[in-house]
């Protein structure tokens, strides 16, 4: 066991301050002569992006091969703990085989917006779900020895102006949306380092937010290791150590070690406040140094097989009329570019070396099908090519079902830049009229990294969003076209039908260096549902060659006073002829109206895998935090008392039971006191309400709009609701009572606190 502070007690101030920059751009410090040693770090998501000398950071040069697994936004529709746990302890033994003691991930940004171009790379548009899959990838790799860094903390939620853009986020959406993301995963499961993001908060780097980095990360959530910055993401270099970032990557070339020097000589820092830092990067350098497996090696067939199951377990089959899944008897005809060059990894620092790839074709002509290729558009260009379509629609009139393969190719979608429109590129779209035209049969197969718009849908017979599918991507779409296995994957975000249709529409990207979350917590589902705006498909949305029937909702108990847990029970069956897994959604709908709030809210999920005819008694569980909204003014979650819904869901928008539960809260929070609190406010606690009435009780002739605070109750809307919203300074123009009996009024309330 090291002391780490006596070692820090035998460092110069300048190795001090040296250790809290990279060595270069992927490996951090040495100090030989104290044995201090040096670790390396990786990007990795979805698969390892290791580099030898010729280094960057965003997948410009080669790197070693590696495995690449399906990105985040297939893998969060696979909601599947138990998956993102398998991948993770993947990342983790490929860690080890790489030297490799950090991968950088994973990413658990809320998808505010389609349009970002980043959007592959994280899970949803939902906070619970994405935290929870954050949690299981950290796990998992982890439990191979090898630290992860989960990031971008926080509010990166867009790659227009990344590195200046400053992101106003109102509290309680912050806490209740953008922290809630990352909260669960840290807690749960304290990943080595967390990568703060580039962007600015609330007018602050997020570098150098003390608030983001150290009251909330560290002293609120008890994370217990260190800050990284994103690559290149640091503003002002003390300023961003005192905030609580410890890391700065990459090499700055002595420059920033130096400041830090400087500001401890000048007493601008306290050698303690580097101190701290130093003995966190320690700790973690040590713990993954003492974590290394010697001759570590991984099996690269197993881990393309792992990532094929992976891959179709995310996919999800947006749409069938039956004509899915295919059979060896079906005369196919295949057209689209993917089928043979599979669009399977988003761009930039996340790009893989893949060991293998393989394509929907090669999978076809293994599995012996029957079908007949042709390119039907070209990838690199997106002007609709005449003499591809008129080949494409013939060779689909000659078979008995077309599969069109489509996308959106690299350049439409990638880390450093965001979309403009949700559009599939002109030749595709052109594509798709002259084949469908031809073959009524017509099924879709998508290739993309974010939501698009589908104007065409009710023109084919079959949708199946493959996502970025990994390297195995052809292998698993095959599984699932000719029913190995049912499709089960459900969306984790919405899909919009028109662009416009987003609630973020009007607030992204911003103006200039500004954009404003001015859409609160209404973001994805939140909106849909709460506005009843249609989606293209909504948020858990996926369909399966099964059927799943849901019955015998139980509580186990009809009300709920925030103490301990409530547990909601139901039966799943499998009503279908084959083997088939079914995400069930557990979504809770706060009728309360204490504040504006969503229709409803993903507050559980399960995944279960039955064969025909099987029944699973599904069982999951709700505490205080799930029922609450977070009250800015008091810094707190706040529990109202009231009506909530239960409801289970297939998605958001197919709800199939529902109980209702009565909250129960003891006592409701003393509103804030003073001059300008609401009567209508200080009515909703039992002891505010009393000490009015006492002090109030002789101005009930003068003020008919007190007749509800004194229960004597009113038939007139527009007394009551003045009275509701009259400020305890207005008494006093409208009645004899003075400045002197206000005073006696808030010091009795105050008292009450």
């Amino acid at each position: 066991m090291r002391n780490l502070k006596s070692l820090i007690e035998q460092m110069t101030l300048e190795e001090k301050a040296g250790l809290c920059s990279g060595d270069s751009f992927w490996r951090t410090k040495a100090i030989e002569r104290l044995d201090i040693p040096a670790i390396n770090l990786s990007d990795g998501p979805h698969g390892l992006r290791a580099q030898g000398e010729d280094q960057d950071h965003l997948g410009v040069n080669e790197s070693k091969p590696a495995t690449c697994f399906p990105t985040a936004a297939g893998l969060a529709s696979s909601w599947s703990v138990a998956l993102l746990e398998q991948l993770g302890a993947a990342l983790g033994d490929e860690a080890q085989a790489e030297g490799l003691h950090v991968v950088l991930g994973p990413g658990a940004n809320i998808k505010r917006s389609p349009l970002c171009g980043r959007n592959f790379e994280y899970f949803s548009e939902d906070p619970l779900l994405s935290s929870h899959l954050a949690a299981a990838h950290i796990r998992g790799t982890q439990s191979r020895g090898v630290g992860s860094s989960l990031k971008h903390f926080a509010a990166n939620n867009q790659e227009h102006r990344r590195m200046s853009v400053d992101a106003r986020v109102d509290e309680r959406t912050l806490r209740e949306i953008y922290l809630a993301s990352f909260e669960y995963a840290v807690k749960e499961t304290q990943p080595w380092t967390v990568m703060c993001a580039y962007n600015r908060l609330n007018g602050e780097y997020c570098s150098e937010h003390r608030r983001l980095l150290t009251d909330i990360l560290r002293n609120e959530w008890g994370f217990e290791g260190y800050v990284v910055s994103d690559w290149a993401a640091v503003n002002e270099r003390v300023a961003g150590l005192a905030a609580g970032m410890e890391l700065e990557m990459p090499a700055s070339g002595g420059e920033r070690d130096a400041q830090i020097v400087a500001a401890v000589q000048n007493g601008q820092l306290e050698e303690a406040v580097l101190d701290v830092a130093v003995e966190r990067l320690l700790r973690i350098t040590f713990k993954a140094v003492d974590a290394r497996l010697e001759n570590a090696s991984f099996d690269a067939e197993d881990h393309h097989q792992l990532a094929r199951r992976i891959a179709r377990e995310s996919m999800v089959l947006l749409q069938n009329d039956g004509t899915l899944p295919l059979s060896n008897e079906h005369r196919v005809a295949v057209i689209g570019e993917f089928a043979e060059r599979p669009r399977y990894q988003g761009g930039g620092s996340s790009h893989v070396n893949a060991t293998r790839v393989e394509p929907l074709l090669e999978a076809l002509e293994t599995r012996g099908a029957s079908f007949d290729y042709t390119k039907g558009f070209e990838i690199d260009r997106d002007a609709p090519d005449r003499q591809l379509e008129q080949k494409a629609a013939q060779r689909a009139r000659d078979a008995d079902v077309a599969v069109l393969c489509l996308g959106l190719p690299d350049r439409h979608e990638s880390e450093g830049y965001d979309r403009t429109h949700l559009n599939l590129p002109a030749n595709q779209l052109a594509l798709i009229e002259a084949v469908t035209a031809a073959q009524p049969n017509t099924v879709v197969v998508l290739a993309n990294g974010a939501p698009i718009v589908m104007p065409w849908a009710g023109q084919v017979s079959a949708i199946l969003e493959g996502y970025l599918g990994g390297q195995a991507v052809g292998a698993a779409l095959a599984d699932l076209l000719y029913g190995e296995v049912s499709p089960s994957g459900k969306l984790a975000e919405t899909f919009p039908q028109r662009l416009e249709d987003n609630p973020v529409h009007l607030n992204f990207p911003g103006e200039g260096d500004v954009v404003r979350y001015g859409e609160g917590i209404f973001v994805g589902y939140r909106y849909h549902d709460t506005q009843d705006v249609a989606p293209l498909f909504p948020f858990g949305h996926g369909l399966s060659y099964s059927r799943f029937d849901y019955a015998n909702l139980t509580l186990s108990d009809d009300t709920f006073s925030g103490d301990g847990r409530l547990t909601v029970s139901l039966d799943v069956t499998n009503s279908g002829d084959c083997e088939a897994s079914e995400i069930v959604q557990l979504y809770l709908s706060d009728q309360t109206q204490t504040v504006p709030v969503a229709a409803q809210a993903l507050r559980g999920f399960d995944r279960v895998t039955l064969a025909p005819g099987a029944t699973a008694r599904v069982e999951m569980t709700l505490a205080r935090r799930d029922f609450c909204w977070y009250d800015a003014e008091r810094a707190d979650w706040r529990l109202p008392t009231g009506a909530f819904e239960v409801r289970i869901g297939a998605s958001s928008r197919d709800i199939r039971l529902s109980r209702s539960i009565e909250v129960h809260v003891d006592e409701t929070p003393l509103p804030a006191i003073g001059r300008n609190t609401l009567l209508g406010d200080l009515q909703t606690h039992e002891g505010a309400a009393r000490v009015l009435r006492e002090h109030l009780a002789d101005l009930a002739e003068e003020l008919p709009m007190l007749n509800s605070l004194m229960d004597k109750g009113g038939d007139n809307d527009l007394m009551d609701a003045m009275g509701r919203y009259l400020p305890l300074r207005a008494l006093i123009s409208f009645s004899s009572f003075t400045e002197a009996r206000l005073d006696a009024l808030l010091k009795d309330l105050k008292a009450l606190a």
